[in-house]
């Protein structure tokens, strides 16, 4: 035989070999052995430069959202910051303790539990929800003239509200000038306060917001579990989305006096489903729909109102009600698959305490025995690498130390109705330090109170809150 023919048939051998490879692997992964993601740990780094999404501009009724210590942050210098995860696992901590205190207990008991008992029960009622770390903001416009105000993006809070001085023009009152997160109302044409007689004022009760004060302004007082604090009155302004989208007598908070609210946002832009909340006042022009994509510390994101800009591909899962959280967006969870195995999870385990879907929280929280099995999966998966300490919230940790990449199972979650969401890595991982890249996620106390669906876990995808088609929709690639 020629050499020419030997090579031809160790050619012919070689391909066979590689396609025989390729279907096996191909076999495998369809079948599940073989399902995951595989990560440059470098990328976990916060990014040094800021990217912005491709579709920053495409409706005329998106805001951009960034992540408030991220390389896009306003308050920056085009790098991003070096995070305090610590701060940020107790908050987030802070705030699923608010909104499970919510399950299961009334008023009375809640204001006792969350230190508030030094307070008058008329003074004050505690917030709905606390602000946790607040990571993601945008910037809207608000007054004439137009004054642009970073917000809290937060579909946990009712009440959008802002930093407010009545100074300078009629009043005896100084401002600094320099403290450019402060609106002025003083200086605006379309800024008119709310009766306390006036019906919206009493819609502050509904939301657990209400504090009596002196006739004739309606006023407020939002006090977090966190003792962070907001006090204020209620007043309608002119909110600017975009130039084509502007909205007049739009009722928010004008908060007079707050404590240990973080000096890189202005306040909050409130996305729950109450009558006071943003989506609602604007329900004649958006329809009671917005959309979001949470980018990654180094990217931009869009907050979106309306149906334009909401991808074909987008799968949606019926919006439930929660009876002691009627406000917040429900959901139902129906299973979870580890690295293409569908975990034996019992249906009652995610059926009964039901779950929430919430930008404000920021590790997703499960029952105890939907955790364990999730947990048990990842481990069982990740057994090749080196485990470490947890720390905070986050109980199951590796020592990333001596690998370029590591190899990670994909998780996904389905809804009821169909739909199933395959997370990003930022919703598998959580890098904590150069020691600690953690599970991202986290078992709540007990199986009775539900599971939250958090911001981690969220990011990159297109989240639809649909409230007048009563449905939460999903799609991938919402920030590229």
């Amino acid at each position: 035989m020629s050499f020419i023919n030997k090579l031809l048939n160790i050619i012919i051998l070689l391909c066979v070999y590689l396609s025989r490879d390729f279907i096996v692997g191909a076999q495998e992964r369809e079948s599940g052995k073989v399902d995951y993601h595989t990560i440059q740990l470098s990328s976990l780094s916060p990014s040094s430069s800021c990217v912005h999404s491709s579709k920053e501009y495409v409706t005329k009724s998106s805001l951009r959202v960034v992540h408030k210590h991220g390389a896009c942050s306003p308050f920056g210098s085009g790098k991003a910051v070096k995070l305090d995860h610590a701060d940020i696992l107790r908050r987030d901590q802070a705030r699923v303790n608010s909104i499970h205190s919510k399950q299961s207990n009334n008023l009375g008991d809640r204001l006792t539990q969350t230190g508030s008992k030094d307070l008058p029960v008329k003074d004050e009622i505690k917030s709905k929800e606390d602000l946790g770390s607040g990571s993601y903001i945008v910037t809207i416009g608000i007054g004439t003239p137009e004054h642009s105000q970073p917000l809290i993006v937060d579909t946990g809070s009712d009440l959008t509200w802002t930093k407010c001085r009545q100074c300078g023009r009629y009043t005896s009152i100084k401002c600094h000038s320099k403290d450019k997160l402060i609106f002025n109302p003083s200086f605006s044409t379309s800024f008119d306060t709310v009766s306390s007689t006036s019906p919206v004022c009493s819609d502050l009760r509904s939301a657990d917001i209400h504090r009596d004060c002196r006739a004739p302004r309606c006023c407020y007082g939002i006090k977090y579990t966190d003792t962070s604090s907001s006090y204020g009155f209620l007043a309608k302004e002119k909110f600017t989305v975009t130039s084509a989208d502007v909205f007049d007598g739009i009722h928010f908070g004008c908060s007079e006096n707050e404590a240990k609210i973080n000096g890189k946002t202005a306040g909050v832009l409130g996305l729950s489903r109450h009558v006071l909340s943003f989506p609602s006042q604007t329900a004649k022009t958006y329809n009671n729909i917005f959309s979001y994509c949470l980018p990654s510390s180094g990217r931009t994101g869009l907050l979106t109102f309306g149906s334009t800009g909401i991808s074909k591909s987008v799968r949606f899962t019926p919006m439930i009600t929660l009876p002691d959280t009627p406000y917040l967006y429900g959901l139902d969870i129906v299973g979870i698959t580890v690295g293409g195995k569908k975990l034996e999870i019992p249906s009652t385990v995610l059926s009964k305490p039901r779950a929430i879907i919430d930008s404000g929280t920021v590790i997703t929280r499960l029952p105890p025995k939907a955790y364990a099995a999730l947990r048990s999966a990842f481990k069982e998966n990740m057994r090749n690498y080196t485990t470490t300490s947890g720390v905070e919230l986050l109980d199951t940790c590796y020592d990333p130390k001596g690998f370029d990449t590591m190899a990670v199972p994909k998780v996904s979650f389905s809804f009821r109705g169909g739909t199933t969401v395959e997370l990003g890595l930022n919703g598998i991982l959580y890098p904590y330090d150069a020691s600690h890249v953690c599970l991202a996620f986290a078992g709540n106390d007990n199986d009775g109170v539900f599971a939250i669906f958090g911001s981690v876990q969220q990011m990159t995808l297109q989240v639809v809150y649909d409230k007048a088609g009563g449905r939460i929709g999903f799609a991938q690639n919402g920030c590229s």
